[in-house]
């Protein structure tokens, strides 16, 4: 299974309010049961984490993460989520996330952001953005949810 990650999965690892529910993610990550797609935005936002964070992501199996890089057509759909008024302009990286998730084919995206991500009508809004567009519909859910219902 091919999962895009955002930042927020990353560094909930660390958040005592989602660290039990998360941790069974990262595992079957180093088990090699998931297969993670890191972006450079990704990359980029967890500079701004602390070294913990930064430590964990950088341990993680290479063989399990596939990178991928930002285009101009991935961050032109990612401003037509924001033209439709899925979310406001501040929220332009979160859509650059779900953008690459789309491109890369991803088999879903994972996020802890449940304001402007994992949000049942932010969801409908990116995926009917996605379809009016010629783009496939996105899966997005939370760590727990994938390791419910796939491992």
């Amino acid at each position: 299974m091919r999962v895009y990650v955002d930042t927020s999965v990353v560094g909930g690892m660390f958040d005592p309010e989602f660290e039990r529910r998360i941790k069974p993610f990262w595992n079957a990550v180093a088990d090699g049961k998931i297969h993670i797609i890191a972006s450079d935005i990704l990359e980029e936002e967890l500079k701004d984490a602390p070294e913990h964070v930064q430590a964990f992501f950088h341990r993680l199996p290479k063989a399990q993460i596939e990178h991928i890089m930002a285009t101009a057509d991935s961050d032109a759909l990612a401003e037509q989520y924001i033209a439709a008024g899925v979310v406001g302009k501040t929220s332009f990286d979160d859509c650059r996330h779900i953008a690459l998730a789309t491109f890369a084919r991803a088999d879903v995206l994972v996020s802890l952001n449940f304001k402007h991500i994992v949000n049942m009508r932010r969801i409908q809004g990116y995926n009917g953005v996605n379809l009016l567009h010629g783009y496939p519909t996105i899966e997005i859910r939370t760590p727990a949810e994938v390791i419910n219902d796939e491992i």
